[in-house]
């Protein structure tokens, strides 16, 4: 009986710490909870991302390229957009804007045919509509203050026919101001994803009291470009699932 009692003893010592010590809650977890939560946004040039190493750092959603202008696509979209999704975060997929190639109800088409689909699941949010200055030519694309507004309009309105959605619109203060004559009709029914490296968001566009995404920085760790929600997880999730 006593070399019973020694054993029992010693099985229950050495179990002791497996069974009291707590595990250890993945970083992650704490961060996605926190006010304004932390993504990315990513396109063709950073190839195949480790999203398991994001999430670990703290990003808890995506903004993925799938299409710019009237034929594009990005390579990569697979890769970041389901990987996105498979390593635990809300993903959404954008369409670069080029109003210089093609009408905005064909270009959102092609966005739509092409990865920019809308699902309520609370885990994808609405497609988004990337503006911002052109890299090969006139900054406005050619097209003047009155144009450029009724081509965002037409992309707008196209794809909220076709996703019961209206896109977030991706753009600078300096951009709206220049290339829509600060045209304040998208405030109301438009998520703003707003441009701005700074401490701050700064002066808004036209029509807009507040952002709902902030693209803060474009030298962040793992991927460059890095981005704020404007509330907390829950209502991430809630406006990815259409509020």
């Amino acid at each position: 009986m006593r070399g019973f009692t020694t054993l029992v003893f010693t099985i229950s010592t050495l179990l002791l710490p497996l069974t009291s010590a707590a595990p250890t809650q993945p970083e992650s977890e704490h961060l996605e909870k926190r006010a304004q939560p932390e993504g990315v946004d990513v396109n063709q040039w950073q190839g195949n991302v480790n999203w398991p190493q994001l999430w670990n750092w703290g990003a808890t959603y995506a903004y993925v390229k799938a299409t710019e202008g009237a034929n594009t696509k990005n390579q990569y979209y697979n890769q970041q957009y389901t990987g996105s999704y498979n390593a635990g975060m809300i993903h959404g997929a954008y369409h670069q804007a080029r109003p210089d190639k093609s009408s905005g109800k064909d270009q959102a088409n092609y966005f739509y045919n092409n990865g920019g689909k809308w699902t309520p699941d609370g885990k994808t949010l609405p497609g988004a509509l990337y503006l911002d200055y052109n890299p090969s030519g006139d900054p406005c694309y050619g097209l003047n203050q009155w144009a450029m507004g009724n081509w965002v309009h037409d992309f707008s309105d196209y794809y909220h026919d076709k996703t019961g959605r209206y896109p977030t619109i991706y753009t600078s203060t300096a951009w709206w101001k220049q290339c829509t004559g600060n045209n304040d009709s998208f405030g109301s029914n438009h998520a703003l994803w707003i441009k701005k490296y700074s401490s701050w968001a700064g002066e808004l566009p036209a029509g807009w009291n507040k952002w709902s995404f902030w693209q803060y920085t474009k030298t962040g760790p793992y991927v460059p470009n890095h981005d704020k929600w404007n509330g907390d997880y829950d209502g991430l999730v809630k406006y990815a699932r259409g509020w």
